[in-house]
């Protein structure tokens, strides 16, 4: 079984549109969207969920109201400002301790009514205010933060997730659907795994590429791609992880064109292809349509010229 991942230094490159253009092209594969933080390539491949999963990664503060003395030991020491007063609570704390005075602890009216709140959003998940908490009146608890999916295309069987709405630990969110999607080529002996990793260098790149055989890197001829390339490539350097290149809309600006070209040839990583700008990729993304199967024009067709030299590549 073989691994080809696609990311690129910057987004906005197309490298989906590539992904889903490959996954026409291949055979015997299965697809993984690791792009978790901004899943697409279900847009272009249109696939068919059969297994809905929940995903949980990191911690939340959760509090126990009933427990509660309203001490704001715990405001003050979250460092994220996730914990807050519950509104009117201290008025309705400075007029219950005055009817209280001389009852010892129970003048502490804020008892069993929760009297602070905390933001799961906010919440960083540090547990600090777990541990100062006198009487154990919050607790950390899983956090569910996405959903991840298996499901039928056209194109054969694909695993895909949705990250939550401010929510962290996408690395791991995509070693999951990295490791189920080697789960189903070895069950179903397919010979490759198509992976659609995300823009950058941080840690959800980082899962995407370990272990694969080869890097496809997208770029185009502008300033931030080529300074974001030479930063990815560094990266695939560190992991020494084989990787090529692909020039996307290589004839917006020649002559960035050529840097990129003399950059690869210094670093000794080969140019595998560059594709003219074309709107026919746009016309095939608003039918929701990958390019090979919008239409046989010639930018798909150097696609296909392409998909051949990777496929020769990760062979050898």
């Amino acid at each position: 079984m073989k691994q080809v991942t696609v990311i690129s230094g910057k987004g906005g490159t197309g490298k989906t549109v590539i992904t889903a253009a490959f996954a026409a092209l291949a055979k015997n594969k299965v697809m993984a969207d690791c792009d978790v933080d901004a899943s697409d390539l279900h847009l272009l491949l249109r696939p068919r969920i059969k297994e809905t999963h929940q995903f949980k990664g990191g911690l939340k503060a959760q509090l126990h109201e009933e427990k509660c003395t309203g001490c704001d030991r715990c405001i003050e020491v979250c460092r994220f400002d996730a914990i807050s007063k519950r509104e009117g609570q201290g008025a309705r704390d400075k007029d219950q301790g005055s009817k209280g005075k001389g009852q010892g602890s129970e003048g502490q009216g804020s008892r069993g009514q929760g009297a602070v709140l905390i933001d799961p959003v906010a919440c960083e998940g540090c547990q600090v205010c777990a541990l100062v908490c006198p009487v154990e009146a919050i607790q950390m608890k899983e956090n569910v933060s996405g959903e991840w999916f298996v499901s039928d295309s056209d194109y054969g069987p694909m695993v895909h997730a949705k990250l939550g709405v401010a929510q962290e630990n996408s690395g791991k969110l995509v070693t999951v659907v990295r490791q189920n999607a080697r789960e189903i080529a070895q069950k179903h002996s397919l010979r490759l795994v198509m992976v659609d990793g995300p823009p950058g260098i941080g840690c959800p790149v980082i899962a995407s590429i370990t272990g694969v055989d080869l890097v496809v890197i997208v770029t185009e001829p502008t300033f931030s791609a080529i300074s974001d390339l030479k930063r990815v490539l560094g990266l695939t350097k560190h992991f020494r992880i084989r990787s090529v290149v692909l020039i996307n809309k290589h004839d917006l600006n020649p002559d960035n064109t050529k840097s990129i070209e003399a950059f690869c040839q210094e670093e000794e990583v080969e140019v595998i292809g560059k594709l003219p700008f074309d709107n026919v990729f746009t016309e095939a993304m608003i039918e929701g349509k990958n390019i090979i199967e919008h239409s046989d024009s010639p930018v798909a067709g150097e696609i296909k010229t392409i998909w051949e030299r990777v496929h020769t590549g990760i062979d050898e």
